[in-house]
This record gives structure tokens, C-alpha cells and sequence, in this order.
């Protein structure tokens, strides 16, 4: 079975790119939007290398390893989307890859996931299946808390 091995996601943000920025980068935003309970991601700091731990409720706490840091217009991590709790190795993991640009008055926000077919076999396509449904709402939700002052509507 072949597994796709590519997730892009696109979405336009009613915010400058420094705003988006913030939101994907900063604790408290990230635990607000990617969280369930608003709780602020852990984070060591934010450099390559760094680490950051989010607690995404009933999916489990997923500890991410920083890849890139070009502020304010690329954030990457790896983490084990298949693994909850599990610390990040090069078998296990997925690249999540955040580019911000100017589009106007806003920011297009794209979000591209890579590496599952490196993933064992047994997760590997159920994760690409999760995660493909889950970026697009993770976008939804970014540009939500974005666009409403840090608050997500309902």
C-alpha cells in the first residue's frame, strides 16, 4: 500500500503576517488554537533545536523538536503524530512546515506536512488520514483565534 506523504493546507488571515506570526509561534497562542483545553504549549525556547510540548486533549501530549525559526516567515517542527507522548526521533516524526506571506492587508498562511511514508507502517496511513481532515481545521481555528482578538468563536 502506497501512503501519501504530503499534506498542504492554505488559508487567508484578516491579520498582518507579525499577528500570525505570534499565534503560531508564541505558548500561550499555540496551546489556545492547537490545544483543547487553552492550556499554554511548553516551550524551552524558540530556536532550532528547541522544544515545545502541546497537550492536544484527547489526541495525547506531543512533545515537537524545532526545525527552522526565520521570523516572521517560516516555523517548522517535527513531532510524532502517531505516538502521543513519545519524544521526537527520525522514525517517528512528521515535518510540519508553517510559511507566512504578505497577501494585502493579511497573510496567506500555508502549512505543509511531510514525512509519513517514513512512518511505520502500522500509523502511517491512518495518521496521513487524521492529519489531512485535522490541518484543515488547524487553519480554520488559527485564522479564527487571529481574526477574533485571541478568542475562537463559540
Amino acid at each position: 500500500m502506497v501512503v501519501q506523504d504530503r499534506i498542504e493546507r492554505e488559508i487567508s488571515i484578516a491579520a498582518p503576517v507579525a499577528r500570525v506570526w505570534e499565534v503560531i509561534t508564541e505558548p500561550g497562542h499555540v496551546g489556545a488554537w492547537f490545544g483543547t483545553d487553552g492550556k499554554p504549549a511548553e516551550l524551552d525556547e524558540l530556536r532550532p533545536g528547541g522544544r515545545m510540548v502541546v497537550d492536544h486533549g484527547e489526541h495525547g501530549v506531543f512533545p515537537m523538536r524545532i526545525v527552522a525559526v526565520e521570523p516572521p516567515r517560516a516555523f517548522s517542527y517535527r513531532w510524532a503524530p502517531g505516538f502521543p507522548g513519545a519524544e521526537v526521533t527520525e522514525d517517528n516524526s512528521t515535518l510540519v512546515e508553517f510559511t507566512l506571506r504578505d497577501e494585502g492587508v493579511g497573510t496567506l498562511l500555508r502549512i505543509v506536512e511531510t514525512g509519513f511514508a517514513a512512518l511505520p507502517a502500522e500509523v502511517a496511513a491512518r495518521k496521513y488520514e487524521d492529519n489531512s481532515g485535522g490541518w484543515t481545521h488547524m487553519a480554520e481555528r488559527v485564522r479564527d483565534y487571529t481574526e477574533n482578538g485571541g478568542k475562537l468563536p463559540g
